[in-house]
């Protein structure tokens, strides 16, 4: 892949093992994050392209920085192998260095580091944060669910759903099937973290190992699942949340709604026939309703999919695409869908994330409330009354 063969091959070390100034060492880990960048020289001004990201191996995750990365680079996932890398310190913490004298080559997942259940701390969820890993954890399945995926050329199927302790709750993806089902207790290790959307997620793969276990202590699934609503000023102070349960009123809607196109490869929103990702590409119709979600306390965002947005509207996406051929414009559609959904008060679940613009979730499911309007005009009336 790069890098010289004529370097000698060092003592293979574990990531959680790295010291500054032990270099050059060997290690096999596999790729976190990747990100390709270029860099100006102090000498001339002249652009230097440099690929930084993380490392994971079981033990720990580590920092690495890579000046002159092949144009190819290293896709997330990936195992490689890299020998001759530099030991760094990058704000307090090893950081890895691959130079032109380092060699970096494809690896196998076997070749990773084996690691003990009996080596790994138990944590509670709470204090997991993006990119740990080399820990333990004894957890309830609040939810989980298959959904098949692309990556890169291949039709692969991942696992997601929802864990659970004490301390807080977690959304996971796992590439392999452990035959999970909702409510069972598990002793999970060989997982990491990575950032999605926002928050940390634990990410389990061929090296995870999963144990049913008795531990009447955690929390039941159900009560997690059918949980209260909460007021839309908590879950803001809070910064959203893995499980988020609202209820409000719709007093708006975002664009783009209603009818939108996507890209058939990574189903971004696709504007004028071009995906920022995929450049020029035929959009797939589709729907969906950027709702606006007010409960008194708060406001935040709800991103409705296909089946939410048809239950919502009444309106398939079949008939959608027949009203833009009879009226061409669609934001007559935005409109109309935005007349059958004003007003009406909803009942959200699901991931809420937290950005400059707020909080939004992605529901897992969407609700209508029916409100008793003269059983909420005596509640109003008597706190009047005792106001009084």
């Amino acid at each position: 892949m790069s890098g010289s063969s004529s370097v000698s091959a060092p003592p293979e070390t574990r990531l959680r093992e790295l010291r500054v100034g032990t270099s050059p060492v060997e290690i096999v880990a596999r790729v976190v994050s990747f990100e390709r960048r270029e860099v100006t020289r102090r000498s001339d001004g002249g652009r230097r392209p440099l690929a930084s990201g993380f490392l994971s191996d079981g033990t720990a995750s580590v920092r690495f920085t890579w000046w002159d990365p092949p144009r190819e680079g290293l896709e997330r996932g990936a195992v490689v192998r890299a020998v001759g890398a530099e030991v760094r310190e990058f704000r307090d913490r090893p950081e890895l260095v691959f130079t032109w004298k380092t060699h970096v080559e494809p690896a196998s997942p076997v070749e990773l580091p084996r690691v003990s259940e009996s080596e790994l701390p138990l944590k509670p969820l709470k204090e997991l944060a993006a990119r740990d890993d080399g820990f333990r954890l004894r957890v309830r399945v609040v939810r989980v669910q298959a959904k098949p995926v692309t990556v890169g050329a291949e039709r692969r199927v991942v696992h997601e759903g929802l864990f659970a302790d004490r301390s807080g709750t977690m959304a996971f993806s796992s590439w392999s099937d452990f035959g999970l089902t909702a409510g069972e207790a598990l002793q999970v290790s060989g997982g990491y973290l990575r950032e999605f959307r926002g928050r940390a997620q634990l990410v389990l793969d061929e090296r995870s190992t999963v144990t049913r276990i008795e531990e009447p202590d955690l929390p039941e699934a159900a009560a997690i699942s059918h949980s209260g609503p909460r007021a839309i000023a908590r879950v803001e102070d809070e910064g959203g949340g893995d499980a988020v349960a609202v209820e409000g009123i719709v007093v708006g809607l975002l664009p783009p709604s209603g009818l939108v196109y996507r890209c058939p490869t990574c189903r971004r929103s696709v504007k004028s026939g071009i995906c920022r990702v995929h450049g020029q590409v035929e959009g797939q119709a589709d729907l969906r309703a950027r709702l606006v979600l007010d409960d008194g306390t708060g406001a935040l965002t709800v991103n409705a999919g296909r089946a939410e947005t048809e239950r919502l509207w009444g309106v398939s996406l079949a008939e959608a695409k027949s009203r833009l051929r009879e009226q061409p414009d669609p934001s007559l559609l935005e409109e109309q869908l935005l007349e059958s959904v004003l007003g009406r008060r909803l009942r959200v679940r699901g991931q809420g994330t937290k950005d400059d613009f707020g909080v939004t979730i992605q529901p897992e499911s969407i609700e209508p409330v029916e409100v008793d309007l003269d059983a909420a005009a005596t509640e109003l009336s008597a706190r009047f009354g005792e106001g009084g």
